[in-house]
This record gives C-alpha cells, structure tokens and sequence, in this order.
C-alpha cells in the first residue's frame, strides 16, 4: 500500500501545523511520498507566502524596491525554521540566494512563485528526516506549456524505490530546464500527478475543512459533509460553481483510477470525502440519492417563439451560428413545440446584447424575443437520482412550499444533474429548500 499525501497552505502556514502535518505522516507508513505547498494564511488579513513573491517578482521586474514584502517572507519561513529547531535546513542562505535572484533580474515570476514551495519542501523534509525531490526533476512541461505526463512519469520513475520523499507542489521545468508554474492551486495538480507516477494505492488531500460539503455552508450552514462522490458528480458540481479540489488535478487520478480522500489537517480523525471513480464507489458512504447541490448566479435566457418551429429545419443551428459569430458558448437549450430558449452567461453576452437581438431578429424572423435576465442556475446532482421515481416531484414541491417559481427546467441523458433556473433573488432560498428536501 502507498499513498501520496498533499498538504496545503493552511495545513503549513505556521510551525504548529506544521507538527500537526508531520504527525500525520509519521503516523502511517504507507504515506511515502508528501507533497506541500507553500504556508498559507495564519490568520484573517494574513497574506499567503505567494501572493507575497509574486509581488517581489512584480516589484523586481519593475526595478522597484521588494524589501518590505521580502521581510514578511523571510520571517515566516526563519520563524517556522526556529520554532522547529530545523537550523540543518538552512533558510537564512536559501533566502539569501532568492533574494539576490529577483534584484539582479534572473528570477523568471514562475520561478519567485515556485520558491514558496521549494522552501517549505526543504524544511518539511529536514523535519521528518527525509529527502527532498526537486519538483523541476519530476514534472515536465512541453515547449507549449502543457504538461508531458509521459516524461513525467519517465523522469519519476526512480521516485517508487524510495523509501520516502518529499516534493514541492505547484511547478515544474521546461524542456531547457527554466520554471513553469502551474496556474493558483496547482499543487493540488502536483499531488495527483506524483500519486499517479509512483502508482499510489491512494491519493490523500490534506486541507482545512473535514471534506467537501452538499452545498454551500454560507447558505446552507448545517449542510453535511459528502462521504463519497464520483469524478462524474464531482466535474458537475464544480461546474456550477462548488469549491472543491483544482480541476486539472483530478485528471492524473481518474485515468489511473487512484481515488482521492480529503481530509482535515486539524481534525484527522474526521471521515473526509472520497473521490473515486463510479464502478468502485462505496455505497456505504453514500447518504442518499443527492451528491450534492450548487449554482451560480448571472445568467440571461432569451426565448424564440415560432409557430410549428419543431418543423422549422435549421432553426436551431441558425441560433447557433449567430453565437458562434461572437464567441458566445450557451448553457443550455430547452425547446418545445413553439419555442426555444437559450441560457447565456452574462459575462459572455456583456455589451452584445443590442446586436445579439437584431441578428436573432433579422435572420431568424421568430414571432417573438423574450429576454429575460437576473437568472440563477442550481444543479441537483447525483447517480441515485437516475430511474428513481418523484425525484423532481419531490424537488419542484420543495421549490413550491417556499414560495420559489423555476424559470427553466434541463435534466441530462443521464438524469445524473437536474438543474433549474430561478430568479437571482430567490437563489440563496431555493438551495435551502433543495437541500432540506433530499438532504434533512
């Protein structure tokens, strides 16, 4: 069994939890491989280690003074070294040497980000008495800027006859050897990548939440825990607008099919959220027919109506073309009989909508144009809703009883994601009638 555990800025942002990671680690073997980010907050108004080198970087390029932000860097990373009794890891020189890089120029802005990791790897490493892998070693980009998975694992490989290591996140080298960082959050990508070169059993995200929740805990604040969700349920939810882990990291994984446990730095006792793919979900730790909900807000539905438009051949694509000309990608696209509505981001329609509406007129010819704006999306979404009866009996009678109308109606193929649109006033109350209808 091994696993690849991931901590993130808030797991690192000061010695203790620093203790707290370390503990973790030593308290399973099987976790050989660790991979840290840079220390993030400590506190409200605390600044992340990389917002601070990117604006020495910034500083630097402009040939303006870095020291005062330079200063809150190296007292957080010769604090943590102090309070640990880390002086082997030698930050006062790596400092130093960082430091002289950005005011002569030589540091790329990839490479003053990068560093907030590579300092926290250095000092992880000395404290649990373990090699540290430079990131630049193992991951590869192409001369693009996308990532070479295959030269990554090439250049990995070594990593599975180690004991233990430990790797900084968020970045990685180009073909000539220079610093690319991968965009914010990217060492969740750092994680899953290492989990999938090494072969991991299991790939551990260590944060500071107990694992990703049903809905939004500001609307919902008694919302549970998810014990168990699919990648599938996982990419619809964070579509519509659920925070959870960084995209691109959940590709590595799923193709190799290594499930992802999140899990809380400072309540590690606490059951996470498993991330796994369909086929080996566990049924046990799933609490009914919902994954979960989310939504967003800011969306315009423009609804055509022509008689006997289902018999009008090309209609559609017409509507599509007329989109495509500006760029403009929809949400969806419900249709009946006489009409059709199109749901359309406002930031992608901003400032279009004149023309928009005299394209749709002037070549569409329909009988009527309805615009209708201030439209929140909410998606219900989980395997369990598939081939059960009174799922959306169930989920418009919640909607009813609080007073809510929906706007618009879309279920996929697959009757995976049911989502509703509803005025942007009755967000908020439409998620709390949704959840406590599956969910209480």
């Amino acid at each position: 069994m091994t696993k690849t555990a991931k901590f993130g800025g808030s797991s690192l942002s000061d010695a203790r939890q620093f203790k707290k990671a370390a503990a973790i680690v030593r308290a399973d073997g099987d976790r050989r491989f660790v991979v840290v980010s840079a220390p993030g907050k400590r506190f409200a108004g605390d600044e992340k280690i990389t917002d601070l080198l990117y604006r020495c970087a910034d500083l630097a390029a402009r040939r303006e003074d870095f020291a005062a932000p330079f200063a809150l860097i190296r007292d957080r990373y010769l604090s943590i070294e102090r309070d640990l009794g880390l002086e082997q890891a030698h930050m006062a020189p790596a400092l130093d040497e960082i430091e002289a890089a950005l005011f002569s120029g030589a540091a790329s802005r990839d490479f003053a980000a990068s560093r907030g990791e590579y300092l926290c790897a250095r000092l992880m490493a000395a404290y649990l008495d373990a090699p540290m892998v430079d990131a630049a070693r193992l991951i590869r980009f192409r001369d693009d800027g996308t990532l070479d998975m295959e030269a990554t694992e090439r250049q990995s490989a070594f990593l599975r006859e180690m004991p233990m290591a430990v790797i900084p996140g968020f970045y990685g080298a180009m073909p000539n050897g220079t610093i690319r960082t991968f965009s914010r959050g990217g060492s969740d990508i750092t994680g899953a990548i290492i989990a999938r070169a090494v072969k991991a059993n299991e790939y551990e995200n260590w944060t500071d939440v107990d694992g990703f929740m049903m809905a939004d805990p500001r609307i919902v604040p008694e919302a549970r825990v998810m014990h168990a969700v699919s990648y599938e349920e996982l990419r619809e939810l964070s579509y519509m607008g659920a925070s959870v882990l960084h995209e691109e990291s959940i590709f590595p994984v799923r193709e190799a099919r290594i499930p992802i446990h999140v899990l809380n730095t400072n309540r590690p006792e606490a059951g996470g959220t498993w991330i796994v793919n369909e086929g080996t979900l566990m049924k046990e730790h799933r609490q009914g027919l919902v994954a979960g909900i989310s939504g967003r807000k800011g969306f315009t539905m423009i609804t055509l109506t022509k008689e006997n438009l289902h018999k009008q051949v090309g209609f559609g694509y017409g509507l599509l073309k007329i989109l495509d000309r500006h760029n403009i990608s929809f949400e969806s696209m419900p249709c009946g009989i006489d009409n059709l509505t199109v749901v359309l981001n406002d930031g992608d329609i901003k400032g279009k909508m004149d023309i928009l509406y005299h394209e749709i007129r002037t070549e569409l010819k329909p009988d009527t144009v309805e615009i209708a704006s201030s439209i929140a999306l909410i998606a219900t979404v989980g395997r369990g809703m598939a081939h059960t009866l009174g799922v959306a009996a169930r989920l418009f009678t919640a909607l009813s009883e609080a007073g809510i109308s929906s706007r618009i109606i879309d279920q996929s193929p697959k009757e995976m994601n049911l989502i509703v649109g509803v005025d942007q006033r009755d967000f908020e109350g439409a998620i709390r009638a949704i959840y406590h209808a599956f969910c209480d």
